[in-house]
């Protein structure tokens, strides 16, 4: 299916994006779930940036005993300051055997990670704390409603030293997987470029060892289009 702009009209107008994006998530952790060997799971997980726990003072019934408030309590905080948390809309994939261990994760970009440099820092570093620690990534921008390109800020997170990604790639998906090759650690880097009206891609995606599974995004989005009436 041709890939729809989903921050502008008529498609903004149909369905919110991230009611679109959660739903794709889910058709993303469908698809991988069939793909997985014994001992994998696939679960998506959607926390706009807002969705974070609130301050329990500010909702407490101040005549009802607290069950989750501890008797020790800290003095007041000497600094509180605002703290950027990046949206996520993604896929994680976990080994089960053995204890629950992350592998894999799919990062649907959102608005809101492009929205100003503090959440495309947030997100960058996100996604190079996941690669630092041996965990391989995916990320599927197609906000065209916001400049900047978030490949060119992970790889500068990394600090790689490779060329950034043209700005003729304004859309694109991009798959990381870190691996230690003769002695060094290395990432092998898959891009591709999107555009509107163009069929998404298929793009491997690291499980463990050298146990690829093949993300085919353009069935797994038509499948979300399909249940949300779009298109």
């Amino acid at each position: 299916m041709p890939l729809l702009d989903h921050v502008r009209p008529p498609i903004n107008e149909q369905i919110g994006w991230s009611s679109f994006h959660a739903n794709w998530a889910t058709r993303l952790a469908d698809q991988i779930t069939a793909l997985l060997p014994e001992g994998f799971r696939a679960e998506e997980s959607t926390h706009p940036s807002g969705s974070r726990e609130v301050d329990v003072a500010s909702y407490r019934d101040p005549g009802v005993d607290d069950p989750l408030r501890s008797t020790w309590q800290p003095i007041e905080a000497e600094r509180t300051v605002p703290l950027t948390f990046p949206d996520a809309f993604e896929v994680r994939i976990f080994r089960v055997t053995g204890g629950r261990t992350l592998v894999a994760a799919i990062e649907l970009i959102s608005p809101g990670n492009k929205d100003r440099p503090s959440e495309r820092k947030a997100f960058a570093s996100k996604c190079a704390s996941l690669l630092r620690s041996g965990v391989a990534l995916m990320v599927v921008d197609v906000v065209t409603e916001r400049s900047g390109n978030l490949h060119n800020d992970i790889v500068r997170e990394l600090e790689l030293g490779i060329e950034p990604m043209p700005a003729t790639f304004p859309l694109y998906a991009s798959a990381y997987r870190p691996v230690e090759r003769d002695g060094s650690t290395m990432l092998d880097i898959w891009t591709k470029s999107l555009a509107i009206g163009d069929p998404l891609p298929t793009l491997p995606l690291r499980i463990a060892g050298d146990y690829f599974v093949p993300i085919d995004l353009d069935a797994s989005y038509t499948e979300a289009c399909r249940m949300r009436k779009i298109g």
